[in-house]
This record gives structure tokens, C-alpha cells and sequence, in this order.
């Protein structure tokens, strides 16, 4: 067999699926709702509480609504492609897994490791947001912590690259980090209940906020709907809405998380796919009230701050009883964003030892909890270093690039899979699946095109690195492989 061959080989559908019967038994105990709230809780937290404002500042003004709008389209288009999958082939692995059965070990690799920096990124940069909002509520409680120990100690430059600030650690980031990680390593169940109760309490506060906010809108602040371009590439005009739209996909990465937790679910075939859409369409639909209420209540210039939301209900001394309950709303959505995030990544190394890409360490499932309790180890030290050293403005251009990549090879291997099998049975089929597929890999793989150029450069470094542990270990450890032979 060919080099070339090798590195393209799939695994049969029939094989990942057998496997789970042999492979460490999880916990079955979520449901459909279960898997809704897992998504949710992934998906709403930093995205609408600080990067909506950086992006209505610099690059979209009041079309911030429409980033969202096209951001949630193309996470649609995505999100019946990856429930395609995940109802025919109910494993850990996600969009690694998918793409192993139809584009390749190589492929897959690279797209499960886009996964890890997406999911590593997210954990950590959600704790970035998270530390600036308790920094700020403890402020107002008259607490006031040293900003040495509240900042990363890296930034990035006028140049974009990478200098010292003069802070230590962002501690209240590392420690959140590790006390989630903790609940992660005892059980799943304990950590979607902690999820459900931190879903309800922010999707409430949400809805408070966008009830409250209509009265005190200004049409005038809507217009103009899209600012002219200021001259420079990415901030406003075309390209600057082209720019959010690519930034603020990190918003809805969350659905992912759900399909990640198919080994976990009592019925995946039914429940998955309804865990996955529901999410995303909740989520959509409170982002883009949010953010017209939002954009409406003050100029968008202003919302460039580290609590924009915030920054509205200030305008208004009329909301100022929201602030401190929209504060604790948002920590609370955080918390549950960092807590989903560090469940999806785990299982993702899980699916990769499995196939012997990764040591088989990575798959071992803890005696009593019945958790990936190695992986998660190592998931919650890895996010806790990132979480504590980077800014937020950095890691959100990563987590964009990496689950964009994610996308576009699973909306194009359920075209592969359908011409390759196309009598495998299917619980759920894409509707329209030549156009669904197409549009869907076109809008995901086409907007990275306008993330900025640092960030293809650290997404390169990043893959160069992955290629690497494959060429070292992946590749001569394939069980694939080894079975083959």
C-alpha cells in the first residue's frame, strides 16, 4: 500500500460502531433536553457577553445582528450535517471520527486536532471572560484584586505579535479552570446537572435583559445599519462584516459538545440530533435579539469594552438594578460554557486513543467514576496554562479557525459517505443534501478567509505541530494499520 493510500484510509462505519460494545463502558444518562442544555451550555457565555462588543466596535457597528445571523446559518448547515453522523455513528469522537470514516486518517487527525485547539481555546478563553467579570463584580462590592494577578502576562503587539504586559497569571482564570476540571473527573452526571442549573440561570437573565432593553432602544443608534470602511481591511464595510462574521462563529461552537457526548446518551439516534439543532436554534435566536437590543440601547463605538453588556444597562440609570444580575448571569453562562468545553475535549482525546493515534493512556475510563478521568486530567491542566497566560482577543481568533475547518469537513464527508455507502442506514438523513452540504462547506471553509493573518500564521505553527505527534506516533501506532497488516 502506497504512502499516500495509507494516510487516506478509512475505517469502516461498521467496525467504529461495532467497536462500542468492546470499547470502556461511559455512563448512558443523558437525554435529548440533557444534550440541549450540554449545547447551550457550550454555546452561550463569552461570545454574547464580550466578543459581541468587540465585534460591533471594530468591525460590524450595528450589523453585528447580521454577523450572527450568517454566523447561525453556516452553523446550521453544519449542525444537520454533523447530526447526520452523529445519529448513524453515536461515538465520542465528533468531527474527528466523521471524517476518519470518510476522508481519511490523515484527514482526520488533523481535524481532531483542530478540534483540541478549538475546545482547549474555548475552555481557556471563556475563563479569560469569566475572570474580567468577577474582577468587575467583586470591584463594584468594593473587593479590588491586584491586576498583576488578574491579566495574562502576554498580549498581542501593535506588530501582532506576542509581548509581556508586566502581569503575572490570570489567576481567577487558572482557578476556575481547575475547579470545573475537578467536577468533570467525578461524573458526567453531576456535571450536566451543575450544566442545566447555570443554563437556566442565564438564558433567564438573557430574556430579563432583552424584556427590559426594548424600552430604552434608539433607532438612531441602528443607523448607519453597516458604517462605511474606515480604509483598512476588516473594519467595517463589507470586509468588516465578513471579519465579525468570522470572529463570532466562536459563539456557536457550543452544538459540538453535544455530539461528543453520544457515548453518554440513552437513546443517541433520536436524542442526538435533537440535542444538537435544538441548541443551535435557541442560541441563535437569543444572540440576535441580544445583540439588536444591545447595538439599539447605545452607539456601538461605546460596546468595546471588556463588559458590554454592561456598558448598555450604564447608559441607562433607569436598568441599574440589572447590572449587578446581568454580572452574575454571565458568570454563571461562562461557568457553563468552561464546564462543556472541558467535557467535549476529553472524549475527543478518548476517540483518538482508541484508534491509536494518541497513547492509550488518553482512553482509560476511571473505575468508579466511569469518566475519562486521564484525559481530562490533562484537558484541565493544558486549559488552566492557556487560560492563565493568553488575552482573550487571541484565543478567540483560534477557537473561530479551528471548529471553521471542523465544519467544512463534515459537511463534506456526508457527501463522501453518501456516495461511497449510500445503502448504510441513516436515522437521520440531510435534507437536500447536495445543496445543504455545498452551501455549508462553502460558508465555514470560505469565512476563515478573512480571519486575520496572524492568526492562519499560529493556526500553521499549530498544525505543523500536530502533524508532527502524528508522523512521531499517530502514524506507527494506527490500530487501522496494524490491523491491516
Amino acid at each position: 500500500m502506497s504512502l499516500l493510500r495509507r494516510l487516506f484510509a478509512v475505517r469502516p462505519v461498521e467496525a467504529i460502531v461495532a467497536e462500542l460494545n468492546s470499547a470502556p463502558a461511559l455512563k448512558r444518562v443523558l437525554s435529548a433536553s440533557s444534550l440541549t442544555a450540554i449545547g447551550l451550555g457550550s454555546t452561550i457565555g463569552t461570545g454574547i457577553f464580550i466578543l459581541t462588543g468587540t465585534v460591533a466596535a471594530n468591525h460590524t457597528g450595528p450589523a453585528l445582528s447580521l454577523a450572527l445571523l450568517i454566523a447561525a446559518i453556516g452553523s446550521a448547515l453544519a449542525a444537520i450535517c454533523y447530526s447526520e453522523f452523529a445519529a448513524m455513528i453515536p461515538v465520542s469522537g465528533s468531527a474527528y471520527t466523521y471524517a476518519y470514516c470518510t476522508l481519511g486518517e490523515a484527514v482526520a487527525w488533523i481535524i481532531g486536532w483542530n478540534l483540541s485547539l478549538e475546545y482547549l481555546m474555548s475552555a481557556s478563553a471563556v475563563a479569560v471572560g469569566w475572570s474580567q467579570y468577577v474582577v468587575n463584580l467583586l470591584g463594584d462590592w468594593g473587593i479590588h484584586l491586584p491586576a498583576a494577578l488578574t491579566n495574562a502576562p502576554l498580549d498581542k503587539g501593535a506588530d501582532s505579535f506576542l509581548v509581556t504586559t508586566g502581569s503575572i497569571v490570570n489567576l481567577p482564570a487558572v482557578l476556575i479552570v481547575l475547579a470545573l476540571g475537578w467536577v468533570l473527573y467525578i461524573g458526567i452526571k453531576e456535571s450536566a446537572t451543575a450544566n442545566n442549573i447555570m443554563v437556566w440561570i442565564k438564558v433567564a437573565v438573557i430574556v430579563v435583559f432583552i424584556l427590559a432593553g426594548i424600552s430604552y432602544i434608539d433607532t438612531a443608534n441602528w443607523h448607519p445599519y453597516l458604517p462605511a470602511n474606515t480604509g483598512k481591511d476588516g473594519e467595517f464595510g463589507v470586509s468588516g462584516l465578513l471579519r465579525g462574521t468570522a470572529i463570532i462563529f466562536f459563539s456557536y461552537v457550543g452544538f459540538d459538545a453535544a455530539s461528543t457526548a453520544a457515548r453518554e446518551t440513552k437513546n443517541p439516534q433520536r436524542d442526538v440530533p435533537l440535542g444538537i439543532l435544538g441548541a443551535l436554534i435557541i442560541s441563535a435566536v437569543l444572540y440576535i435579539a441580544m445583540s439588536l437590543v444591545m447595538t439599539g440601547m447605545v452607539p456601538y463605538q461605546k460596546l468595546g469594552a471588556a463588559a458590554p453588556v454592561a456598558v448598555a444597562l450604564d447608559a441607562h440609570p433607569q436598568l441599574s438594578w440589572l447590572g449587578s444580575l446581568v454580572k452574575l448571569g454571565a458568570i454563571a453562562g461562562m461557568t457553563s460554557v468552561i464546564l462543556m468545553s472541558m467535557l467535549g475535549q476529553p472524549r475527543i482525546f478518548l476517540a483518538m486513543a482508541d484508534d491509536g493515534l494518541l497513547p492509550p493512556g488518553m482512553r482509560k475510563v476511571h473505575p468508579k467514576y466511569r469518566t475519562p478521568h486521564v484525559a481530562t486530567a490533562i484537558t484541565t491542566v493544558l486549559a488552566a496554562v492557556i487560560a492563565g497566560l493568553f488575552p482573550l482577543n487571541i484565543l478567540g481568533e483560534l477557537i473561530s479557525m479551528g471548529i471553521l475547518l471542523a465544519f467544512t469537513g463534515v459537511c463534506i464527508g456526508v457527501l463522501v459517505l453518501r456516495s461511497t455507502r449510500p445503502n448504510l442506514p441513516r436515522p437521520f438523513r440531510v435534507p437536500f443534501a447536495a445543496v445543504t452540504c455545498v452551501v455549508g462547506a462553502v460558508i465555514c471553509g470560505g469565512i476563515t478567509y478573512f480571519l486575520p493573518r496572524e492568526t492562519w500564521l499560529l493556526f500553521l505553527i499549530w498544525s505543523i505541530i500536530g502533524f508532527s505527534i502524528y508522523a512521531i506516533y499517530g502514524y506507527g501506532h494506527s490500530r487501522m494499520r496494524a490491523e491491516g497488516k
